[in-house]
């Protein structure tokens, strides 16, 4: 099974900055679809942003500007740098990645908090 494990989240304040990461264990310059999502409390998991083909990055209207997906391949690590943090960002966000016939797989989560 391929595993992905999401780290960097934390507590900052609004304004604040964070860099996600996610450790995948496989070669991630195959796959087809890197994504972040996130989930808040009582609302539906939405995309935040995705590498797909290789090298064509996604943004949702919120994350456009404020958020930067990218890849290392060589350490097979999805990152995701965010700016400009703001309240309604609070949310666990997930790691995504599409392999050639194969299915999607997840990683656990990583609670970002945004407060004052």
């Amino acid at each position: 099974q391929v595993q992905l494990v999401e780290s960097g989240g934390g507590l900052v304040e609004p304004g604040g900055s964070l860099r996600l990461s996610c450790a995948v264990s496989a070669r991630i310059s195959s796959a087809y679809h890197l994504g972040w999502y996130r989930q808040a409390p009582g609302k539906e998991r939405e995309l935040v942003a995705r590498i797909v083909d290789g090298d064509i990055t996604n943004y949702a209207d919120f994350a456009e500007g404020r958020f930067t997906i990218s890849k290392d391949n060589a350490a097979n690590t999805v990152y995701l740098q965010m700016d400009n943090l703001k309240p309604e960002d609070t949310a666990v966000y997930y790691c995504n990645v599409g392999l050639p016939r194969s299915p999607w797989f997840w990683g656990q989560g990583t609670q970002v908090t945004v407060s004052s």
